[in-house]
């Protein structure tokens, strides 16, 4: 087997490869340097090695940087034989070779494997099925709505109106502590407000939480009530917060919005 890989920069200098966390970049050059010549690789000492989250080699799936073959974490690279070319004489077949070889045998895979660069087309790895197929799997829907639920006392389910909202965040690369951080921030910063008459707690939902205001949620600061307060006998009723009309239009239009 080749000891040398080649990455091409017309992979990972792409606007879908840069968008990646550090850690998902870097855990695909580490995948690269440990495939095989078939660009098959086993992935599970790998992150290991380098301390990598399994949420990372999630996402370079559901990027389509890679396609999981089996339950045991193998994993093949899509791009490997665009960016290698590997001679006949060093070529070592995959020992996964039964998994790749999907439109033709093996044989005729080795004697075309200087030549052949486009055996990898899209028909063949059919990644519009893999991303479909695999995709509930990365995404943790249940434990964001679990920890959605436990902060705030209520009742979400796991129905395709809220999963559609986890999923588009989740492929725009946010990960399970972002939606955790997020929850954390807004449960802490609307406990105990009103708007218009309407407890803001009302808001802590999955329509509001994950909507396209997502990053802003994730970036506000929460607030710290301090503990040295005027006097609770000169503080009066509570002051109920409002918004205008104006506001209110807008702040459900964003609501709105936010369902894609």
């Amino acid at each position: 087997m080749a000891q040398r890989r080649m990455i091409d920069k017309r992979t990972i200098q792409t606007q879908k490869f840069l968008r990646l966390p550090l850690e998902s970049q870097a855990l695909y050059f580490h995948l690269m340097l440990n495939a095989d010549d078939d660009g098959v690789v086993e992935a599970f000492p790998i992150v290991r090695m380098v301390g990598a989250a399994e949420d990372s080699l999630g996402l370079l799936v559901v990027k389509q940087f890679i396609k999981p073959l089996n339950d045991e974490m193998v994993y093949f690279i899509v791009d490997f034989k665009e960016q290698n070319t590997i001679r006949k004489d060093t070529y070592k077949p995959s020992k996964y070779a039964d998994l790749i070889a999907v439109d033709e045998p093996l044989t005729e895979r080795q004697r075309a494997v200087d030549v052949d660069k486009n055996r990898l087309d899209k028909n063949r790895l059919d990644k519009n099925n893999i991303l479909s197929s695999n995709l509930d799997d990365v995404i943790p829907y249940s434990e964001i709505i679990s920890y959605l639920n436990e902060k705030t006392g209520r009742s979400f389910r796991n129905v395709d109106a809220n999963k559609k909202l986890i999923k588009a965040r989740w492929n725009e690369g946010f990960k399970v502590d972002d939606f955790k951080t997020v929850i954390d921030n807004m449960v802490t910063n609307w406990s105990g407000k009103v708007f218009n008459d309407v407890p803001a707690e009302n808001y802590l939902q999955p329509k509001t939480l994950f909507s396209n205001k997502f990053d802003s949620y994730l970036n506000q600061i929460p607030v710290v009530k301090s503990k040295k307060s005027i006097p609770e006998w000169s503080q009066g009723d509570q002051k109920a917060e409002y918004m205008t009309d104006e506001d209110r239009k807008k702040f459900w239009e964003d609501l709105e919005n936010g369902n894609t």
